[in-house]
């Protein structure tokens, strides 16, 4: 699980949490960077998604999202971004819960789909 801040501007969010935590950039997207520590805690900022309309509250990464995308609809969660298949290598659909935060859900595609 990796919570995510909106920011306005990412470079500047990144150094300060690099400065206080002494955390290392392990992706960067340019619209979102992710920031891990030796030990894999991890921290993502973002100025907006690239492809969906809402910015998630944290990503969580599953075994099989389409199972998660299942379980998400048989509880009733409002879906804010359907099941999709991004051109960076993950499928995943958010959905946003009872206090109004946005999850992301995904897991990383295999090789042979991003073909």
């Amino acid at each position: 699980m990796v919570p995510i801040l909106t920011v306005a501007d990412v470079a500047s969010a990144v150094e300060v949490h690099r400065r206080v935590l002494g955390m290392s950039v392990v992706m960067d997207h340019g619209w979102i960077v992710t920031l891990a520590d030796d030990a894999g805690r991890q921290l993502s900022v973002m100025t907006h998604d690239a492809s969906a309309a809402v910015n998630p509250d944290v990503s969580v990464f599953v075994d099989d999202v389409g199972e998660a995308l299942r379980r998400a609809v048989a509880a009733g969660a409002e879906i804010v971004y359907p099941l999709t298949d991004e051109p960076w290598g993950v499928t995943r659909f958010f959905y946003r819960d009872a206090g109004g935060s946005v999850i992301n859900v995904g897991m990383h595609m295999v090789p042979s789909a991003l073909q």
